[in-house]
C-alpha cells in the first residue's frame, strides 16, 4: 500500500530550477532513500513533500490526504529530522523529549524513546555536553516522538564517525521493525546499499533510476571485476594480460606493472582458467580478488559523477 505519491513537483528559486520534475510512490514500511550529487535537488524535494516548501507546480498525497486541505492531520502523520535540528541545549535529552511531547495530541513515552535511541544513560545530561552522534540520536528521537506513521531523515549520519553512524543505521533498523515508514536521503552509497527497500537516484532536479539496490547493480552489469598481483612482476602480468583477453568471458583488461584487472561474466570460470595458466607457466599470484559491484559504481554509471562526501 502506498503511503506517499509524488506527482511532478517543481520547485524554482529565482533562475534557478532546483526541482524539474520529480514522482514516486512510497510504500508503507519500506526504507526509502533519495541520493544525489549536492545540488540535485534532494533536500528541497523533502522540503516540499515535509510541507516546509510550497511547490510550484505537483501533487503531493498522503493516502487520501494533501495538505492544502489536511494539514494538520498530515503535521500528526509525519515525523521530520531536518538537516539543521532545534533542540535546546540546557535541557536534557529527557526534558527535550517531554517538551516535545506537549506539542502533539500523542506521544509515545519518553522511556521507549530514550531506549529506542541509546540515550537512556545520558538522559540527564545537558544537549552541550552530547557527542555529535548523540545529538543526531536525539534529533531522530524527536522526529518520532509523537510517534508518526512515516519518518523523514534528510542526510542523518553526515560529518559523523563510523561507529556513530552505524548507531543510526541501528535505530532506522528498528523503526522498520516497528513497521514504520522512513524517507531518508544520503550521501553515504554504502548506508543507502544497507539500509534501502528502494533507491531514487536524483540528479539536476530529476530522477534518474529508481529500484531496489541489488536490481539497480544487476541492471548495470552482469560482468564482475578480477584483480590479480604477481610476484614475478610485470613481464608476467603482460602474459597473463595476453592470455585473459583470448578468453570469451573477458570484456577488458587493465595491466598496471604487476598487477592484472579484467571484467568477466564468469569470474569462477574465467580464474580457473587462469590459474591453469599461472600454474603452467609457474607464475606466482601474490594476491587475488573479486569486487563486486556496489551502488556507488551504479550512482557513477547512470550520473556520470564521481561520488563526493
Amino acid at each position: 500500500m502506498n503511503v506517499l505519491e509524488v506527482k511532478n513537483l517543481q520547485k524554482s528559486f529565482g533562475t534557478i530550477m532546483a526541482v524539474k520534475d520529480i514522482s514516486f510512490s512510497v510504500q508503507a514500511g519500506e526504507v526509502f532513500t533519495i541520493i544525489g550529487p549536492n545540488g540535485a535537488g534532494k533536500t528541497t524535494t523533502l522540503e516540499m513533500i515535509e510541507g516546509l516548501v510550497t511547490p510550484d507546480h505537483g501533487e503531493i498525497q498522503f493516502g487520501d490526504m494533501n495538505w492544502g486541505q489536511h494539514a494538520v492531520a498530515i503535521k500528526m502523520k509525519i515525523g521530520v529530522q531536518p538537516q539543521s535540528s532545534a533542540m535546546f541545549d540546557l535541557l536534557t535529552p529527557e526534558e527535550n523529549l517531554d517538551l516535545f511531547a506537549t506539542f502533539y495530541e500523542k506521544a509515545r513515552p519518553t522511556e521507549e524513546i530514550l531506549k529506542l535511541i541509546n540515550l537512556t544513560e545520558h538522559r540527564k545530561n545537558q544537549v552541550k555536553k552530547l557527542s555529535g552522534g548523540q545529538r543526531q540520536r536525539l534529533a531522530i528521537g524527536l522526529a518520532i516522538i509523537s510517534d508518526p506513521d512515516i519518518i523523514f531523515l534528510d542526510e542523518p549520519t553526515t560529518g559523523l564517525d563510523p561507529q556513530a553512524r552505524r548507531h543510526i543505521w541501528d535505530i532506522i533498523l528498528e523503526l522498520k521493525k516497528l513497521g514504520k515508514t522512513t524517507i531518508l536521503t544520503t550521501h553515504y552509497m554504502e548506508e543507502a546499499e544497507k539500509l534501502s527497500d528502494r533507491v531514487c537516484i536524483v540528479d539536476q532536479g530529476n530522477i534518474v533510476t529508481i529500484d531496489t539496490p541489488s536490481a539497480l547493480i544487476e541492471k548495470l552489469t552482469k560482468e564482475r571485476e578480477i584483480r590479480l598481483a604477481f610476484l614475478d612482476g610485470e613481464k608476467a602480468a603482460k602474459e597473463a594480460d595476453t592470455f585473459a583477453n583470448q578468453l570469451p568471458s573477458v570484456s577488458r583488461t587493465e595491466q598496471d606493472g604487476a598487477t592484472l584487472k579484467l571484467w568477466a561474466t564468469k569470474p569462477e570460470d574465467t580464474l580457473l582458467d587462469l590459474f591453469k595458466f599461472t600454474k603452467e607457466k609457474e607464475y606466482q599470484v601474490e594476491q587475488v580478488s573479486i569486487r563486486e559491484m556496489s551502488l556507488e559504481d551504479v550512482f557513477i554509471a547512470f550520473t556520470g559523477k564521481e561520488w563526493r562526501d
